[in-house]
């Protein structure tokens, strides 16, 4: 059920003296974007009549069928907390339509509503708790990010060694203000380097929340003179910035992984999505994982997985079973990085956990051992693979698996697969700070 109306909406518009209202959708690059309106067009908002140049976004039209629609999740409403108490502004998240009124194909937002709408047809909902990380540096004079820290904190630890924890706690009051649940916040391992957990909520809400939270980050951190970035490796040496995904399947309003006779905990839905994941993560690593930086974080020895295996404890297996049974039964992917487009990354993990379901597969034995610690010969015997190890070897197993096409369909596809093999080639001819330049400022 909807909590607000169009009536809801204009009437909180003009109670709050609201008066710019951000209408914001996602590029096929999980780039944030948005066109702001006066109070005095919110009528023509929530009626979908805001139109926008499709044909200027990346990915998006051609310039002679450019005209789309937004129509504004009316959910999504709310006030950020950042801008004047006097002349407020707010934001919707909106679906990008055609002029015939139908969704936009190339819309990530739209692409998700379809794989879930799959699921729902199965008579499954799914459920998805984020874990972001991502480092605040000094900016120089012009105001410019740089690599500095200022930081000399690690994991857990606290002022005055952790210099981010002002910033840290002024960006827990704005989620909180815009309705975010906080679970916990900390100094994650490497110097500068953050983490704030929030509560999980249905796949729709938890991709429009990864939103919002790396908007909300990355204007605190301006506002304190301090630069935000979620790319995934900006610093060799150091541990990078993952995005763990914890998934569960209702059905009934129960939880289908939970199957408390078996030793684990878990029911046949869960191991078969589990080995729907494992099947299909080679594929998926584009999406989860979509930067050249991406696979810099993928190397042994800095807690991030790089090897296909699973197990109900072991952090350096791909996906994790943290230990909460019951309704709290969920599986964490370990690979994604907090710089993918959540709409595309959670409809494919949906997708290759479907297929297993549905195919009924079985997942490998559990790994139990530190993989980390094995040589070749021993992940061989254990018959481990290893995720794609670049940007390039991550286009062609995207290719090589037809469910990631399926899932995203031809549009989506081909324009993403265009895109970052342009990214690819760009970074070839520019190794030395193409990726502080690039994507430090983008991501």
């Amino acid at each position: 059920m909807s909590k607000f109306t169009r009536e809801d909406v204009i009437r909180m518009v003009e109670e709050n003296e609201v008066e710019f209202i951000y209408m914001q959708f996602t590029d096929i690059f999980g780039q944030l974007k948005n066109v702001a309106i006066t109070r005095s067009q919110i009528e023509k908002a929530v009626n979908n009549q805001i139109m926008i140049d499709g044909s200027s976004i990346e990915g998006f039209t051609r310039i002679h069928e450019s005209d789309q629609y937004l129509y504004p999740d009316l959910d999504t409403f709310a006030i950020l907390p950042w801008r004047p108490q006097h002349g407020k502004s707010a934001r919707l998240i909106c679906d990008v339509y055609n002029p015939d009124g139908t969704p936009f194909v190339g819309d990530p937002r739209g692409t998700l509503k379809r794989e879930l709408k799959r699921a729902a047809d199965m008579g499954y909902s799914l459920n998805v708790g984020p874990e972001l990380e991502f480092f605040l540096f000094e900016t120089d004079e012009n105001g410019r990010p740089t690599t500095r820290t200022g930081d000399e904190a690690g994991y857990f630890d606290l002022g005055p060694l952790d210099h981010g924890d002002t910033t840290r706690r002024e960006i827990v009051y704005a989620l909180e203000e815009l309705g975010f649940e906080i679970e916990a916040s900390h100094h994650e391992v490497a110097a500068g380097q953050h983490e704030i957990d929030f509560k999980y909520a249905d796949a729709l809400t938890a991709a429009d929340n990864i939103m919002t939270f790396r908007m909300v980050v990355k204007t605190i951190a301006q506002h304190n003179g301090l630069h935000a970035t979620f790319m995934p490796k900006p610093i060799f040496g150091i541990n990078g910035s993952g995005m763990h995904t914890n998934m569960s399947l209702f059905k009934d309003g129960r939880n289908t992984f939970a199957d408390p006779s078996d030793k684990r905990g878990l029911s046949k839905e869960a191991y078969s999505y589990i080995a729907g994941l494992l099947e299909h993560v080679k594929g998926m690593a584009l999406i989860t994982n979509p930067l050249v930086n991406s696979y810099k974080r993928l190397v042994p020895g800095y807690e991030a997985p790089c090897y296909l295996a699973w197990s109900a404890s072991n952090r350096s297996a791909l996906i994790r079973i943290p230990a909460a049974r019951g309704q709290s039964t969920r599986v964490e992917l370990r690979c994604p990085d907090p710089s993918c487009n959540p709409y595309l990354a959670l409809a494919v993990c949906l997708a290759g956990g479907l297929d297993g379901i549905e195919k009924g597969m079985t997942p490998p034995d559990e790994i139990t051992e530190n993989i980390f610690a094995m040589d070749k010969d021993t992940r061989k015997a254990h018959g481990i693979d290893n995720l794609p190890g670049s940007l390039d070897e991550a286009i062609t197993a995207y290719l090589a698996d037809p469910l990631m096409a399926a899932t995203l369909g031809d549009h989506i596809s081909t324009q993403y697969i265009a895109g970052k093999r342009k990214e690819w080639n760009e970074y070839r001819t520019r190794v030395s700070n193409w990726e502080i330049e690039k994507y430090m400022v983008l991501y």
